[in-house]
C-alpha cells in the first residue's frame, strides 16, 4: 500500500492555515468542534458547516475534494474557513460512503 505523502502534506497545509484563522472572530465560533475533527463549509452560494473527523483528511475521496478546493481558493480562504466547492448533496454521499468505509 502506498502512501500519498503529497495529499497529506497538502491536507496539513489546510488545517494549518484555517488554524491560523481560529483565533479571529467571526460569526460562526470554532467552539463545539471536538478532538480528533474539523469543520468544513460546504456549498456553492450558501454555504453549511460540517464537521468531519480529521482521518477523512487521509481517503483519496476527500483529498480529491480538497484539491479543488485548493484550485479555488488557493490556501488564503476568504472567510478563515475551511471550504469545499461542490453541493450539499454530493458531500453528504462522499461522507456517508466514507463513514461505511470505516
Amino acid at each position: 500500500m502506498a502512501i500519498r505523502v503529497p495529499g497529506i502534506m497538502h491536507a496539513k497545509q489546510i488545517l494549518r492555515q484555517s488554524s491560523l484563522f481560529a483565533n479571529k472572530p467571526s460569526s460562526t465560533s470554532s467552539m463545539g468542534v471536538p478532538k480528533g475533527y474539523v469543520a468544513v463549509y460546504v456549498g456553492e452560494s450558501e454555504r453549511k458547516r460540517f464537521v468531519v473527523p480529521i482521518s477523512f483528511l487521509r481517503q483519496p475521496l476527500f483529498q480529491e475534494l480538497l484539491s479543488k478546493a485548493e484550485e479555488e481558493f488557493g490556501y488564503n480562504y476568504p472567510t478563515g474557513r475551511l471550504t469545499i466547492p461542490c453541493t450539499e448533496d454530493i458531500f453528504v454521499d462522499l461522507t456517508s460512503r466514507l463513514n461505511r468505509l470505516m
